[in-house]
């Protein structure tokens, strides 16, 4: 196992998409286990989805005295540069990104704005706060995404795998992010780690996800797609089980080494996030309707067959994910095990209380 190298008591951290789905999840974690620390959270709040939802989970950080709330779009460099001559953040977390593979195709403009141009202005924010001899940013964790992986034939999906056959727009967009961080890494000498995840779900969770969209179908009375005549498998991941895998993460910058020639390495590494264990869609579907029920959600006699369409599969989906999760393990001694039904059992008790 490493050893942590970052003590992030009484730290600046700045978290990227704060708003978000992880992004509000990691806040609260970091404030729970390390209260004096200081989090400066941006996010542009924008309508993607519902923007209530996003105002939920704000609403929860607002109320801890060390959460610093920046509403703006990372794409905005004054803003970036502004941000980080003002707080001096010293652990960086990107998690501001366009997510959605579907969306990729429709609205590519989006994807190019964030995912590129946002990323890159974090990057050079973080190569700058070394200027003039300051100690800088001490490491820079960034979201990048099991959709890199593209439709891989061998699984699971290791980070030593080659993934240079992405099926989307989006996958494009986050393996591009983890080129810039090698060269932004090897260039510069910043500490970056990369972390795959792979379908987060839980509690307010995104809306455009299967989970969250097929129950608010479900309640409307509506069909439900199941893509690929239901021969599709999911690696799905709870959201508690990726914070805890980025706060550990958080705390091992990858070393400053020189190589033979007296030049840096690039202290940069790639972890996966996943539970190790992919799921058929039909059985998630049919745990999903169980704990709809317990739940209440859903009245005990719901016609689930009438509710239900298999259909083909859709452009830039991939049949499988599956996560190969050793290195994680090796690294922080931590593999993500909570149970589909557990999680699904969660959000469902959150969505009944949430939505009625």
């Amino acid at each position: 196992m490493l050893a942590f190298n970052i003590d992030l008591k009484g730290k600046t951290i700045l978290v990227t998409g704060a708003a978000g789905f992880i992004g509000s999840n990691l806040v609260e974690k970091l404030f729970a286990i390390e209260p004096d620390i200081k989090v400066i959270g941006i996010d542009s709040v924008n309508d993607y989805y519902d923007v209530r939802l996003k105002e939920y989970r704000l609403d929860k950080l607002k109320a801890y005295p060390g959460f610093v709330f920046i509403k703006g779009n990372i794409a905005d460099k004054a803003l970036i540069e502004e941000v980080f001559t003002t707080y001096k953040p010293q652990v960086v977390v990107n998690l501001a990104a366009q997510a959605g593979v579907r969306y990729s195709i429709t609205n590519p403009d989006a994807y190019i704005e964030s995912n590129l141009i946002g990323f890159y202005n974090i990057l050079e924010a973080c190569r700058h706060s070394y200027d003039e001899g300051a100690t800088g940013v001490e490491h820079l964790v960034y979201a990048s995404s099991s959709s890199v992986y593209g439709s891989n034939k061998k699984v699971p999906y290791s980070t030593e795998d080659k993934v240079d056959n992405p099926v989307s727009l989006y996958a494009a967009t986050k393996k591009s992010n983890e080129l810039l961080a090698h060269a932004y890494s090897k260039l510069y000498n910043i500490p970056s780690t990369g972390l795959r995840f792979f379908t987060v779900y839980g509690p307010a969770g995104r809306p455009d996800m299967a989970y969250f969209g097929f129950t608010d179908k479900l309640r409307q009375g509506k069909k439900i797609q199941i893509f690929n005549y239901g021969n599709c498998k999911r690696d799905f991941t709870y959201i508690d089980d990726i914070v805890e895998g980025i706060v550990r993460v958080m705390q091992h910058a990858p070393e400053k080494v020189n190589g033979e020639d007296g030049l840096p390495l690039p202290p940069y590494a790639v972890y996966n996030i996943g539970n190790n264990s992919p799921e058929n869609l039909l059985d998630f579907v049919d745990i999903l309707q169980q704990e709809l029920i317990r739940a209440g959600v859903l009245p005990r006699d719901y016609d689930f067959e009438a509710h239900k369409e298999l259909v083909p599969m859709q452009p830039g989906d991939v049949p499988i994910t599956y996560a190969d999760t050793t290195a994680l393990e090796e690294d922080f001694g931590f593999k993500p095990s909570t149970s589909l039904r557990q999680g699904l059992r969660c959000f469902a008790e959150w969505y009944k209380e949430f939505c009625g």
